[in-house]
C-alpha cells in the first residue's frame, strides 16, 4: 500500500512517499513539476512517483515532520451527513427517510492533520468526534454517471469530523458553524492511491477515544454509497481534483451517549479504516 503525505519540516511545505519508518522527500526532487499533492493529483502521477521513489532511500523520520491534511487547500470540502442507517434512525421525524444525501460544507482552516491535537474552542465544550472515508477527486466532471463515479477517485483518506454540538443549533436550518470551528477536525494521516472498488466496498470504519470503540460499520452499509454520493454532488457543482468529500459517520458519537460525553484535553481519538491506515489526534483547549 502506498502512502503519500503532506508535512512541514522547520517551517518549510513538503510531500512524499512512507518508506518503512522514514518519508522520501518527493516534493524536493520534484517540486517544480508537481508542487503539492494536489497538484500530484490532478496529474494522476502516483504511480509515476511510486516508481521514481522506489530505489530511495528515506529522506526524513516519521517522528521529524508535522503532519498536513493531505489535501493543504482542497477547493471544495462536502461533507455527507447521516448515511449509515443507525445515524438515520437517530433522527428519525417520523417522515419518510430522504431519496438525496444530506449535505454540508466545511473550511480547509477547520482541519488539522496526523498526530496534532484537535482544538477545544473557549466559546464550548461540546467538541464531539465523527470518524468517516474520505475520498478525493482527481478527473474534474459534472453530472457525472453513477456507472463512472469511481473513475473520478484519486485518492482515499481519513478523517475526523469534529463538531461543536451546541453550535450546530445556533440557528433553524443549517449546521455551519459548528461544522468550522478552526482545528476542530482533522484529515490523514496521509493519502492511499485508489486503484478499484474493491478498496471501498465493504470495509470496516472504527472510532477509538482513549483505546475504546466507540464507532463501528462497515462501508457497504452506507445508505448513499461512494458512486451515489459523486454522481449527486456533480449534479450541481463541477468536482476537480483535489476536491474532498467526507462520507458519513456511522452512529456512536459522543452526543448520543446519555449522558452525552464530550472530547476533553488529553483525549486520544483514533478513526481506522482497512486499507487506508489510523488518523490519531489528541484534543487541546485553544491557547
Amino acid at each position: 500500500m502506498s502512502r503519500f503525505i503532506s508535512f512541514s519540516q522547520g517551517g518549510r511545505p513538503g510531500y512524499g512517499l512512507i518508506s518503512g519508518e522514514g518519508i522520501i522527500d518527493l516534493s524536493r526532487r520534484f517540486h517544480s513539476r508537481w508542487p503539492s499533492l494536489r497538484d500530484v493529483v490532478a496529474e494522476d502521477a502516483f504511480r509515476f512517483l511510486g516508481d521514481e521513489a522506489g530505489a530511495l532511500a528515506p529522506d526524513h523520520p516519521l517522528e521529524g515532520v508535522v503532519y498536513e491534511p493531505p489535501i493543504v487547500s482542497p477547493p471544495k470540502i462536502i461533507c455527507v451527513g447521516i448515511n449509515f442507517p443507525e445515524r438515520e434512525a437517530e433522527y428519525d421525524d417520523g417522515q419518510p427517510a430522504p431519496h438525496n444525501p444530506s449535505l454540508f460544507v466545511r473550511f480547509p482552516s477547520s482541519f488539522t492533520g496526523h498526530r496534532r491535537p484537535l482544538i477545544r474552542p473557549p466559546e464550548s465544550k461540546q467538541l464531539d468526534y465523527e470518524g468517516e472515508i474520505a475520498i478525493v477527486l482527481g478527473k474534474p466532471g459534472r453530472r457525472i454517471p453513477e456507472r463512472d463515479a469511481l473513475d473520478h477517485i484519486a485518492a482515499l483518506s481519513l478523517a475526523n469530523d469534529g463538531t461543536i454540538r451546541d453550535w450546530i443549533r445556533h440557528a433553524k436550518f443549517n449546521v455551519t458553524q459548528g461544522k468550522n470551528f478552526e482545528g476542530s477536525g482533522s484529515m490523514g494521516p496521509w493519502l492511499v492511491p485508489f486503484e478499484d472498488e474493491g478498496q471501498i466496498a465493504d470495509i470496516a470504519l472504527r472510532t477509538r477515544v482513549n483505546g475504546e470503540v466507540r464507532q463501528s460499520d462497515r462501508s457497504s452499509r452506507m445508505i448513499f454509497s461512494f458512486r451515489r454520493i459523486i454522481a449527486y454532488v456533480s449534479t450541481f457543482t463541477t468536482l476537480g481534483p483535489g476536491d474532498v468529500i467526507l462520507t458519513g459517520t456511522p452512529t456512536g458519537a459522543g452526543a448520543r451517549s446519555n449522558p452525552p460525553i464530550w472530547l476533553r484535553p488529553g483525549d486520544v481519538v483514533e478513526v481506522e479504516a482497512d486499507g487506508i491506515g489510523v488518523l490519531r489526534n489528541t484534543v487541546a483547549d485553544e491557547a
